[in-house]
């Protein structure tokens, strides 16, 4: 038996991302954000609210970074969700993590996590907090690759539980997309 639970966006897994962009005096800020997707092939979406320094930041600048939060950045990629550069501009060096100016757009690239996505602003919408990113460039440390391509379980994404406000981790493969439904065509 099914029982409603109203409308609530349980979509999962939900990645925990880690939103880059440097204020116009050039002071790096790093924001969690576990509303974001894949908007389109070149595309990024999220929902942001007006009031957050990172919003302001990209709209000034037009460009940001987005990186996937890992397992073993977990309380720096959390801090820089709870605290906010509206009221600490110095959270990225409270943080512990360290970053470096992409290679494509002016933002920051979070030195500990193994990929990330180099974005410029397409638009932003702040009725609705929806602003989407065109992907300028991917890049991603060699740790995390197999074969030249992201390996899941080397990279150990995090994941967030909109129900449980937990964290939770990757688990292993469960079958092979675009082959496992091969059996039942007939």
């Amino acid at each position: 038996m099914r029982k409603e639970l109203g409308r609530k966006p349980l979509i999962f897994p939900q990645p925990v991302l880690i939103i880059g962009s440097y204020a116009e005096d050039g002071t790096p800020d790093l924001m969690n954000a576990a509303w974001g997707a894949v908007g389109d092939d070149h595309q990024v979406f999220l929902c942001l609210s007006p009031e957050h320094k990172t919003v302001k930041n990209i709209l000034a600048k037009k460009e940001f970074t987005v990186s996937i939060a890992t397992e073993d950045q977990l309380a720096a990629c959390d801090y820089v969700g709870i605290v906010s550069a509206n009221k600490d501009p110095d959270k990225v060096a409270k943080s512990g993590l360290h970053v470096s100016k992409a290679a494509h757009v002016d933002a920051p690239v979070v030195d500990e996590l193994p990929l990330v996505l180099e974005c410029r602003l397409v638009s932003y919408e702040d009725e609705h907090c929806h602003l989407f990113g065109d992907i300028v460039c991917t890049s991603a440390d060699e740790r995390v690759l197999t074969d030249g391509k992201v390996d899941v379980s080397k990279l150990k994404p995090l994941i967030y539980d909109i129900e449980s406000h937990n964290y939770w981790s990757f688990g292993k493969p469960a079958g092979k997309a675009f082959s496992a439904g091969k059996a039942l065509i007939k």
